[in-house]
C-alpha cells in the first residue's frame, strides 16, 4: 500500500464515549490521551512520518471550567509522559497554537519537551493546543505585515510559499490524509490552509476506542482515491 507520509488526526468524541459508559467527561479525555501513545507508535511502524493531532482548540475555552480545567491537568501531566516516550522512540515533538494563553509552568514543559526531542530522527509528532487556523492565519499575516513595514521583505515577495513559512506548521509538509473520529463531519478550524489537498476520512468510532486496524482502514480507503491536484489523468 501507499502509506501516507502525513497523517493529521482531530480527536473527537471522548467526552460523550465516557458519557455512554457512565462515567465522567474527563475520564473519556484520559483514555484518549493514553491512546494518543498507542496510535503514535503503530502510525510510525506502519511507516508514517509525520502525525498531528488537534488536542485543544482556541473555542475549546468555552466549555465549563471544571472540564477546561481537567484538559489543562491532562496536559501537564501528558506532558512529562510524552518526554520519556519521545526520548524511548526517537520521536521529534512540536507543539503549534497561540501559546500565550497557557500556564507559564505548560509552556516552560512544553519548551523542554521540544528541545529535548529536537534531534530525534524518528516520528515527527505535532500537537495542537490552543489552536484555531483562523488564529494562525492572522497571526500570519500580522507578522507578514509586520516584516514588510520593517523592510525585512517586499509586497512583491508574498506568495503562497512565503506565507506558508510564517505559518505554524513551516517547515511541515501538508497532511496527505485527515482522519476525524467520532461521526462529525467538519474542519471545526483546523489546519484549513494546510488540509487544501488532503483527502479526508470520517469514522463514527470515538478517539479513545480508534485502533490500530481502524487506521489501517483508513490508509485503505485513501489507496482507493485518485489524488490529481486540480489535473486530469493522462489520456482523459
Amino acid at each position: 500500500m501507499n502509506i501516507p507520509q502525513h497523517v493529521a488526526i482531530i480527536l473527537d468524541g471522548n467526552g460523550r464515549w465516557a458519557k455512554k459508559r457512565g462515567m465522567p467527561r474527563n475520564y473519556g479525555h484520559a483514555q484518549g490521551s493514553k491512546n494518543v501513545e498507542r496510535i503514535c507508535e503503530d502510525a510510525y511502524k506502519m511507516g508514517i512520518k509525520y502525525l498531528t493531532v488537534y488536542a485543544f482548540s482556541t473555542e475549546n475555552w468555552a466549555r465549563p471550567k471544571d472540564e477546561v480545567d481537567a484538559l489543562m491537568k491532562l496536559l501537564r501531566n501528558y506532558m512529562k509522559t510524552c518526554l520519556k516516550t519521545a526520548e524511548k522512540n526517537r520521536m521529534k515533538v512540536r507543539v503549534i497554537g497561540e501559546l500565550g494563553k497557557l500556564d507559564d509552568d505548560i509552556r516552560s514543559r512544553i519548551f523542554e519537551l521540544q528541545e529535548a526531542s529536537k534531534d530525534n530522527d524518528g516520528l515527527n509528532f505535532t500537537i495542537a493546543i490552543n489552536y484555531g487556523s483562523r488564529d494562525e492565519l492572522a497571526r500570519a499575516a500580522r507578522k507578514i505585515a509586520e516584516d514588510v513595514q520593517k523592510q525585512k521583505i517586499r509586497t512583491e515577495d508574498i506568495d503562497q510559499e512565503l506565507f506558508g513559512s510564517y505559518l505554524d506548521t513551516a517547515g511541515i509538509p501538508d497532511p496527505d490524509l485527515l482522519i476525524r473520529t467520532s461521526g462529525e463531519q467538519r474542519l471545526s478550524n483546523f489546519l484549513l490552509w494546510q488540509l487544501a489537498y488532503t483527502e479526508f476520512y470520517f469514522t463514527d468510532t470515538a478517539w479513545p476506542d480508534f485502533t490500530k486496524e481502524e487506521l489501517m482502514q483508513a490508509i485503505e480507503k485513501y489507496n482507493s482515491r485518485d489524488r490529481r491536484y486540480g489535473g486530469v489523468k493522462g489520456g482523459e
